[in-house]
C-alpha cells in the first residue's frame, strides 16, 4: 500500500489522541494522528515522523501522521507505520496473494457474525472462515506486543471467533505488525491481561493465531513474512 504524497517532520507534542503538533520545514503545524492508541514510547519529543498530505481543502488539518522512527538501544532505529486504517488493506492484499488460502478463494471485507462484525469472511473450497485483523505498533527490543491499551472490543472479537470455531467455521486472528526486523509477538498481559487470557483460550479452542511483519518505508507498507507468536512464557 502506498501513500500519494508524504513529507518528513519532527514530532513536538500530542495534546490529545487525535492531533499532534509537528515541525515541517521549520514551521509548527497541526496533524491528525491516524492512530488513537497511546503510542507513548514511540511518539517522543523531537522524533522523526512522516505525514501524508491531503489535497482536500475542506479538511481542518492538512496532514495525517502515518509513521515514526523509533531509536533503540543497541539496535538500529526502526520505522513504524502508525496508520490504524491500513492493516486491513495490507491483510487483504496478503490474503489475495495466496498466503493463507488458495488464490481462487472468495474473500469479503466486513462480514457480520452474530453480535460482531469481522474484518473478513473467506470461502475456500468447502472451508468457511472468519478472520479478524489487529494492527501492532508497540515494540521493545525486537519484541512486539498487543494491545498497547485495554481493548474490550478486542476481547469481544476473540470470544466471537471462539464461538465461530465451535460452530464449524475456521477462525483466524491475524496480527499485522507495522514494522520489520522483529523476533516475535507476545500478548501484552501487563496492559490488558483479559485480552491475553482470551487469546490463549482462543488458541486452545482451535482459532489460528498468525502474525506477519511488514516492510515499511516513509510512503508505503507491505506485508512481508510470518513471525512467531509466543502466547506463554
Amino acid at each position: 500500500m502506498r501513500y500519494t504524497r508524504v513529507v518528513e517532520g519532527v514530532f513536538l507534542c500530542r495534546p490529545n489522541r487525535f492531533i499532534a503538533h509537528v515541525l515541517i520545514d521549520g514551521e509548527e503545524c497541526v496533524a491528525h494522528v491516524k492512530n488513537t492508541g497511546r503510542c507513548r514510547e514511540l511518539l517522543t519529543r523531537n522524533c522523526k515522523v512522516y505525514l501524508s498530505v491531503s489535497d482536500n481543502p475542506e479538511r481542518k488539518t492538512k496532514y495525517d501522521l502515518i509513521a515514526a522512527e523509533k531509536p533503540r538501544d543497541g539496535l538500529p532505529p526502526i520505522l513504524i507505520n502508525l496508520d490504524s486504517q491500513i492493516p486491513n488493506d495490507v491483510a487483504e492484499k496478503w490474503l489475495k496473494s495466496g498466503n493463507l488460502f488458495s488464490e481462487n478463494a472468495f474473500i469479503k471485507r466486513e462480514a457480520k457474525y452474530k453480535n460482531s462484525r469481522f474484518d473478513f469472511y473467506i470461502e475456500d473450497g468447502d472451508r468457511k472462515c472468519y478472520l479478524e485483523v489487529k494492527g501492532v505498533t508497540q515494540e521493545n527490543g525486537g519484541i512486539v506486543m498487543f494491545p498497547d491499551a485495554p481493548t474490550e472490543r478486542g476481547v469481544k472479537h476473540l470470544e466471537e471467533l471462539i464461538d465461530a470455531k465451535r460452530n464449524g467455521f475456521d477462525a483466524y486472528l491475524l496480527f499485522v505488525v507495522q514494522m520489520q526486523n522483529i523476533d516475535y509477538l507476545i500478548p501484552n498481559d501487563e496492559t490488558h491481561k483479559a485480552f491475553g487470557d482470551t487469546l490463549r483460550k482462543a488458541e486452545e479452542t482451535g482459532v489460528s493465531i498468525i502474525a506477519v511483519d511488514c516492510v515499511v518505508t516513509p510512503d508505503s507498507i507491505k506485508a512481508n513474512k510470518k513471525i512467531k507468536v509466543k502466547l506463554h512464557n
